[in-house]
């Protein structure tokens, strides 16, 4: 076997070790959910067990789903529409985890990743409708809008970054107040303006769509290919953001700072290196990946925005925790760990959709699998303590 092989199915190779702890939080949530199901259906009269072996398939199933026959029987195949909205909704999350997963590198705790993706909405949608297409060409408007989204959120992430650096208030702290401050900034921002819909009955808590303006994310023939859903280049980027991110984390210069300052910023400085503006960088970085991940959501005119944000957090920024977990913090793990979480949001929509189990069922499946996420470093742990043993007994 070659020995790239061996180093893949290693369990005491490091990389192995971390995939595999994915892997176990992914099983055992999935078990959950099953027995989840099966609860629900002896608790409550009407639903049989078939039932609940249904919504267990269904909620496996996720994007390949193709709904029921005529007779009432759950079918299964490739559904290129489903496929297609995981990858526009991954779009997003890909770039809140590596948010996260870049500030965890240089051992800061980015939990304001939903404040920075708040500032990029922001920034993207006012820029992306205030210019006038008819004057100034629409791809223009699209980079001006994404630019100033990933600036927004750069900035924001700076604000925890500073109270870090120069103050040492610890950065969990502030990430919080940013992300409730960003919350109720985009409220004040948005209410009464003229991006509001005020076209669509019922819809006035809602901003217009990019797309109204003319600004949207290039399809190249994706959204065609993946039975006409919502999937644009952004995906492409997205992932594009993740490999650039790897190779600047692992192989740059700046990335072996970052790291360093992560490390122990003592030893960093003492080496030369200027810590505090190693942590401002980073959470500035941070926070322009969290804000990216928002404007390439927004830009694509597919979605409105709803703006009645300072009673609740957008849940793709707070969900760029479990995605970073879950890929160990490894920027190119974030690609396939967004995937999954974005596969879940169709399990769950599906399930209400083609089982008796409604939408409160599929949102406690997914909260218990997110919240196993957590548990990826103990599993790590677990088969790294299970290696000593060997070594002791030989």
């Amino acid at each position: 076997m070659p020995k790239y092989l061996k180093n893949i199915f290693d369990i005491n190779n490091e990389g192995t070790k971390r995939v595999s702890a994915s892997f176990i939080s992914i099983l055992i949530g999935f078990v959950f959910g099953g027995i989840l199901l099966f609860i629900t259906a002896l608790c409550i009269s009407n639903i049989s067990l078939s039932s609940a072996f249904d919504g267990f398939r269904v909620m496996l199933a996720g994007v390949f789903n193709l709904g029921k026959s005529e007779s009432g029987r759950l079918m299964f195949g490739v559904n290129g529409k489903l496929i297609g909205d995981m990858l526009f909704r991954a779009t997003p999350l890909i770039m809140t985890g590596l948010s996260v997963a870049l500030a965890y590198k240089t051992g800061l705790f980015n939990i304001g990743a939903a404040g920075q993706y708040l500032a990029g909405t922001a920034a993207a949608i006012i820029v992306g409708l205030s210019i006038d297409t008819e004057v100034v060409p629409a791809w223009i408007v699209w980079i001006a809008a994404f630019a100033a989204a990933v600036a927004a959120g750069a900035l924001w992430g700076c604000i925890p970054g500073l109270f870090k650096a120069f103050l040492n208030v610890n950065e969990v702290i502030t990430c919080i107040m940013t992300n409730w401050i960003a919350a109720n900034l985009v409220t004040m921002l948005f209410d009464g303006s003229r991006f509001i819909n005020q076209v669509d009955y019922g819809k006035s808590g809602y901003t217009l769509k990019l797309s109204t303006n003319g600004v949207s994310t290039v399809k190249a023939g994706l959204n065609t290919l993946f039975g006409s859903s919502s999937v644009n280049l952004g995906i492409l980027a997205a992932i594009t953001f993740a490999v650039i991110c790897y190779f600047m984390i692992t192989k740059s210069v700046l990335g072996f700072e970052l790291r360093s300052c992560g490390s122990n910023k003592n030893a960093a400085r003492m080496a030369g290196m200027n810590e505090k503006r190693n942590i401002v960088l980073s959470m500035a970085l941070s926070g322009g990946l969290a804000a990216a991940g928002a404007a390439l959501y927004y830009l694509s005119g597919n979605v409105e925005f709803y703006w009645h944000t300072s009673m609740s957090l957008p849940a793709v920024g707070i969900n760029g925790i479990p995605v970073a977990l879950l890929a160990s913090c490894n920027p190119v793990g974030c690609i396939f760990a967004g995937l999954f979480m974005a596969y879940l949001d169709i399990s769950g929509s599906q399930l209400g959709n083609l089982t008796v189990f409604n939408k409160y069922n599929a949102d406690i499946i997914i909260a218990a699998i997110v919240y196993l996420c957590a548990f990826t470093k103990f599993f790590q742990d677990m088969l790294s303590s299970r290696k000593r043993k060997k070594e002791v007994q030989q």
